[in-house]
């Protein structure tokens, strides 16, 4: 088992889901990472509030929100969500909304938070890989890509 499909379990997804709204949305990915064992309920409000603090920085290409916060008591255990929406949201990122990806990030420590995080980053930094993405119909077909 690599650490990809440690860190993104089938049970972190939900590929065709709705969202009236980036809390919304943030509210899913923070449901897959409950459903995995990651985190308890109250990180999900936590990944709101940095939003609502910091702004939508957390849209980091276009189309792709990393939502996230600070590791904390919330944070069970270091992994990902992943919700693919089916009509995109506005999260107020001029440069790269709408979102139709939202990745949940917990890292129970800051290590393991940026590691995962760069991980990600660097994954998704390239075009075709996230055209790949965008297309993958299931889970394991998701892992594949980023393991690639």
């Amino acid at each position: 088992m690599s650490d990809i499909d440690a860190f993104l379990p089938d049970s972190a997804f939900n590929l065709g889901a709705h969202a009236a709204d980036w809390r919304e949305a943030i509210r899913l990915a923070g449901a897959g990472l409950v459903a995995a064992g990651f985190t308890t309920e109250a990180y999900t409000d936590e990944m709101i509030e940095t939003v609502e603090k910091m702004g939508p920085y957390i849209v980091i290409a276009p189309g792709l929100a990393l939502a996230h916060s600070r590791p904390s008591d919330a944070v069970l255990n270091t992994g990902l969500s992943w919700v693919r929406l089916d009509e995109p949201v506005e999260f107020g990122n001029k440069a790269n909304d709408p979102v139709s990806l939202v990745i949940g990030l917990a890292g129970r420590d800051e290590s393991e938070h940026i590691t995962v995080m760069s991980a990600i980053a660097a994954a998704l930094s390239k075009a075709d890989k996230r055209e790949k993405l965008a297309s993958a119909a299931t889970p394991e077909d998701i892992r594949d890509v980023l393991k690639g």
